[in-house]
């Protein structure tokens, strides 16, 4: 029955889903003709709106913390000791479901840890439990690692809750400023997203593993994918080799590093803040950035992880533009203050209550992530909707950003942009693991959909 419906799935996804940078052209042209139809403005206006300082390059700060966190989270992940943990933790499977389980389980936890690290860690795990159980369905392995990255949205380095951390402002400079609020506490921490995140780590593996083929279907690894690249030797011919490698510099600037994560959580502590509520993207990114230098053990060697890992950041470097000048169109308002998000807000309270309106904003989110695949780009666009409508029902900010982080997290499982990073480790394409995919997109739709319920009618 599952085969039956993920080969069903995969034909048409295979047939239908083209490059995500076109989602984000697609999206924008869309975003524009209905923006003149909402507001009346003429078709320059519009443009302008699109091109101008309130659009195309109005998200440069947000575009770079986010590929830091793809960027650090990698370099840290490709680490020695990462390696070597994952040798270690790959020796606990034996057969095919703790094959499948471990994979699964530590891919899921790493993703909540930092995306960036999970989305590699979980490639380079599955390569590691091959090794040890070459009976297991490649393709499925690696659906299990890329799995866990359907709730990184709900974890530390999820954008949204990071964002709202922070304080959300939306229309700046204008009469219609707002600015919205919400402590991790009120959404990472909040025990009901923790409930959501636990219930799909434990049971997930179970599903993934009910999907495992039949032996005569498996497909099993090919040896050339598991051998590992020549570890790059640098030589200590000149003064500037040896600075590259110098232990010394390497230590000062570790030792500093860490002086700062500790005393800037104890500087936070004295203003009022938990640890929880001193997380925000800038803190994140610091944290993984020395932590990646510690482990790499010199300054040289950090570099060369450095430089490979920035290799899957162009997606964001190419889309996010396009993603504020999406936001510019919708946010730009007529003379009477009208504007796109305006009327799609007020569509939104319209047809909710305050028990279903984040059930619905998690299902809209998880439709326009198909054409905004990026937290941040999503974020940029459905956060000017979202959060006024939230504030005129009475929800609270951290339950509706949370609606929107879990509904981009959610169809992430069948748009392959982010997955690009785990199959280049794996050395496989999108639609070797799509099929398996898509049940577990089902699986967690229904989780999310029954926990926002229960978010509102028990907190």
């Amino acid at each position: 029955m599952f085969k039956k419906i993920t080969n069903g799935c995969v034909r048409v996804i295979n047939r239908w889903l083209p490059d995500p940078f076109l989602f984000a052209v697609i999206l924008s042209i869309i975003v524009y003709i209905f923006a003149m139809i909402a507001t009346g403005m003429g078709p320059l206006k519009i443009l302008n709106a699109w091109g101008g300082g309130g659009g195309f390059w109005n998200l440069l700060a947000f575009s770079m913390q986010m590929a830091c966190v793809l960027v650090f989270g990698s370099a840290m992940a490709s680490s020695k000791p990462i390696k070597s943990l994952l040798r270690k933790i790959a020796g606990l499977a034996h057969n095919n479901f703790q094959a499948i389980f471990v994979t699964a389980f530590i891919s899921t936890i790493c993703c909540w840890l930092n995306w960036g690290f999970g989305l590699i860690v979980g490639a380079l795990l599955a390569k590691e439990v091959v090794r040890r159980v070459p009976s297991v369905d490649y393709p499925l392995l690696i659906a299990s690692a890329y799995s866990g990255f359907v709730i990184w949205h709900a974890g530390l380095s999820g954008s949204i809750p990071l964002a709202l951390n922070s304080g959300y402002t939306i229309f700046a400079g204008t009469e219609r400023e707002m600015t919205f609020n919400a402590s991790t506490n009120l959404t990472i921490f909040h025990p009901m997203n923790l409930i959501m995140c636990g219930f799909i780590l434990i049971v997930m593996p179970f599903v993934l593993y009910a999907m495992h083929p039949h032996k005569d279907k498996v497909i099993t690894v090919d040896p050339a994918i598991l051998q590992d690249e020549a570890e790059r030797v640098h030589p200590k011919a000149t003064p500037a080799d040896k600075m590259e490698q110098s232990r010394i510099l390497w230590i000062i600037l570790v030792v500093g590093g860490f002086l700062f994560i500790i005393f800037n959580f104890i500087w936070k502590g004295q203003e009022g803040k938990s640890v929880a509520a001193s997380l925000d993207l800038n803190t994140v990114n610091f944290i993984f950035l020395f932590l990646g230098i510690l482990f790499h053990g010199s300054l040289r060697s950090y570099i060369d992880a450095i430089e490979e890992a920035v290799k899957g950041a162009g997606g964001i470097i190419l889309q996010f533009p396009f993603y504020a000048g999406i936001m510019g169109m919708m946010t730009v308002a007529n003379a009477e203050g009208v504007s796109l998000a305006s009327v799609i807000s007020n569509f939104f309270v319209s047809i909710s209550t305050p028990v279903t309106f984040p059930l619905l904003t998690f299902l809209s989110a998880g439709i326009v992530n198909f054409f905004v695949p990026s937290g941040g780009g999503q974020w940029a666009v459905q956060g000017p909707i979202v959060m006024p409508a939230a504030a005129t029902m009475g929800i609270d900010p951290g339950r509706a950003a949370m609606a929107i982080a879990w509904g981009d997290q959610w169809t992430n499982m069948i748009q392959p942009f982010w997955a690009l990073p785990a199959l280049g480790v794996a050395k496989l394409s999108a639609r070797d693991i799509m099929g398996y995919l898509v049940i577990i997109l089902v699986f967690t739709g229904l989780v999310a959909c029954l926990g926002f319920l229960a978010w509102a009618a028990f907190f």
